[in-house]
């Protein structure tokens, strides 16, 4: 092997030191746990960016991000290197039929207006996903009026501007049920890009805002039904309690929160209970 080309291998390995120095910061900044078994991922994932700033070494990287400069510009960039986006449409689809065939005739019985959250929204799927479900439902109760709004919240600058769009691959959109193509999706003019983006009239009803969950975060206002699923498993105990707790205070009394289907409350202290599996309603 050249030398040059051994010392360029070299150069692009994370030293334990330079991983503390990351791992601590990002476990600080977005509650996101960094154990030493993920050292070979947070190198995998930020080697592209190492390229992109044509620098040969993690410490280089560190230096550079903990400056001022750093912190404005580049903080950004890691934020969306080190999140994990993995969604779909419909993910988790027994919350979705619970939420049409319990939530929703109870809840648009009592209330005329709904504001449901999807936390940690990533690309935009959960959210519209919840948009088609609200308006499938206002559909079939035409007697039944009733207005809904949906804020979606992300850490990562890169997947809200996704979400926004709302362009999509045709493959992604060709699991749904054609009823749901048909209504909720205009397939591109050029038939050679094979995309999808969802209608206006879903696109209006979901705002997106940037969020890290580790702030002390306002909505301005309670919510009737919060979505907050795979993510409180990249954080602590401790910090899923303070973080639940938190979103608990943004619900309304009898509220519903919906968590992912890894993630169990069992012995945190929260004012709620267990209505369907990974399902919850605040007490009054």
């Amino acid at each position: 092997m050249p030398a040059s080309s051994h010392n360029n291998h070299f150069h692009k390995r994370l030293s334990r030191r330079d991983f503390k120095r990351l791992g601590g910061f990002i476990q600080s900044r977005t509650g996101i746990k960094m154990p030493p078994n993920k050292a070979t991922m947070l190198q995998l994932r930020l080697h592209r960016r190492l390229n992109s700033l044509k620098m040969t070494s993690y410490k280089d990287y560190c230096d550079y991000l903990f400056s001022p400069e750093g912190m404005k510009n580049e903080l950004p960039h890691l934020i969306d290197r080190i999140t994990t986006n993995k969604t779909e449409f419909f993910r988790e689809p027994a919350h979705f039929e619970y939420l049409y065939q319990t939530v929703l005739p109870e809840l648009t019985g009592r209330y005329r207006r709904l504001s449901i959250w999807s936390a940690a929204c990533s690309t935009g799927e959960e959210p519209y996903t919840l948009a088609m479900v609200f308006d499938d439902f206002s559909k079939q109760q035409p007697d039944n009026r009733f207005d809904y709004n949906i804020l979606a919240t992300d850490i990562s600058d890169e997947v809200l501007t996704k979400a926004e769009r709302g362009i999509y691959k045709e493959d992604l959109v060709d699991q749904l049920p054609m009823a749901h193509k048909k209504n909720y999706f205009l397939r591109s003019k050029d038939r050679t890009r094979q995309l999808a983006r969802i209608v206006p009239e879903i696109r209006k009803k979901v705002t997106f805002r940037s969020m890290n969950l580790m702030d002390d975060f306002q909505l301005g206002k309670t919510m009737d039904i919060i979505f907050c699923r795979n993510v409180i498993i990249y954080f602590d105990k401790k910090i899923q309690e303070v973080l639940l707790n938190r979103m608990c205070r943004c619900l309304k009394s009898r509220g519903y929160i919906f968590m992912g289907h890894s993630e169990a409350l069992v012995g945190q202290n929260l004012p709620l209970h267990s209505v369907a599996p990974t399902v919850y309603r605040k007490a009054t």
